[in-house]
């Protein structure tokens, strides 16, 4: 069983509150059905030290870990799914800088996240290739003391509203194997030849952009690798075993959220001059949910600690993002089923936490692909 330190309980109470006072439900619809980004609250919460806690002081950030990440990611999203996953998004795929970027491009972009000044995105994916990105159509070839990159990328998070982009892009299109030859630039957004074209209403989580991003031509400094050149595969793998940490985190709130609401709501209503709390089929049902929450929160917070021990590992940070996504889609499916008529409908709140479930369960990796991951950790080589 985990226990919180002092400071941990303390965040957790901080964001608690940051959260009971900021993510009004009729904003929150409202924010959704306009497809705006929550630009006040999200700078309300980089004031607070909530966004990029887990990085360094000299970048603005706390110079604490994944797990209090965690803490900030579970708490935003039981109190709303939709405005949870969108503020600690903000940031996206910036830990690739961090990690492995140079010290100037840290300076210079990092603080920005950290105070809520710029949004950043990561344009991993292809309209042709998917999730697919052992070799690659975005490529970068050099041209004097630039980058000259071409290509499109889908499904950019905070796409059209970041300020930079980290892209992977194929430098080495020779190369055997060719995720030897892929590496990662940092792209701003306002340089000359990208486009960025939203991709639309989506089923969930409107508030927070989406776009894809066409390159052509686009023109950056050599400087602007992150990292080494040919190193970008095994840094964006890097990436996804810290990243999906954080989206078992949204997993877990979002399930809490749910859980929640479908508390209240069994106390409440009554049948046969009794609540429906005190039948044992809704009783079971609440049990089953409970079960499947505390599981996926322990394997979280393991991945999470493991991560800040300096024990990151693929395979249990794909662990975690499966248990607490699949057990999310459970949780909140049982939530809508036990208010009936009242869950389908938007005043419960209950029908958006479900949906938002679903794009967690989709992003940086499906499940097949996780299963991938830990089989192959598992089994290892084959002769």
């Amino acid at each position: 069983m985990f226990e919180f330190d002092k400071s941990q309980k303390q965040i957790q109470k901080a964001v608690k509150a940051f959260a009971k006072g900021e993510f009004d439900k009729e904003l929150i619809q409202e924010l959704e059905k306009k497809r705006e980004y929550p630009k006040k609250i999200w700078e309300k919460a980089a004031d607070l030290g909530f966004i990029g806690i887990h990085f360094p002081e000299d970048v603005s950030g706390a110079s604490l870990g994944i797990f209090e990440n965690v803490i900030v990611a579970e708490e935003m999203c039981r109190r709303d799914s939709s405005m949870g996953i969108t503020l600690t998004m903000a940031g996206y795929a910036s830990e690739c800088l961090l990690r492995f970027g140079k010290d100037e491009l840290k300076k210079k972009f990092l603080p920005k996240i950290t105070e809520g000044e710029m949004l950043s995105g990561g344009a991993f994916t292809e309209p042709d290739n998917g999730a697919d990105i052992t070799l690659l159509s975005t490529t970068a070839v050099k041209d004097g003391n630039e980058w000259v990159i071409n290509g499109k990328k889908s499904f950019v998070i905070n796409g059209g509203s970041a300020a930079f982009y980290i892209v992977l892009c194929q430098t080495d299109q020779n190369s055997q194997p060719s995720t030897q030859g892929i590496s990662m630039i940092l792209v701003e957004a306002d340089t000359e030849g990208l486009e960025a074209n939203d991709v639309g209403k989506k089923l969930g989580i409107n508030m927070m952009p989406m776009a894809e991003l066409t390159f052509e031509n686009v023109r950056v400094p050599l400087s602007n690798l992150i990292g080494e050149e040919g190193k970008g595969y095994d840094y964006i793998q890097k990436f996804f075993a810290e990243s999906r940490i954080l989206s078992a985190a949204q997993a877990v709130g979002t399930a809490e959220g749910a859980y929640d609401r479908a508390i209240d709501y069994i106390k409440g209503r009554e049948q046969f001059n009794r609540p429906i709390a005190a039948f044992q089929s809704v009783r079971h049902k609440i049990a089953d949910m409970c079960t499947k929450i505390e599981f996926s929160k322990l394997i979280t917070y393991e991945a999470a600690q493991r991560f800040d021990n300096g024990k990151s590992d693929p395979k249990f940070s794909a662990m975690a993002k499966i248990a607490a996504t699949n057990a999310a889609m459970e949780v909140t499916n049982e939530a809508v089923q036990l208010l009936g008529g009242y869950g389908y409908m938007t005043e419960y709140e209950i029908e958006h936490f479900y949906r938002d479930a679903k794009v967690l369960q989709i992003r940086e990796g499906n499940i097949n692909a996780l299963k991938d991951v830990i089989a192959n950790t598992a089994i290892g080589k084959l002769k």
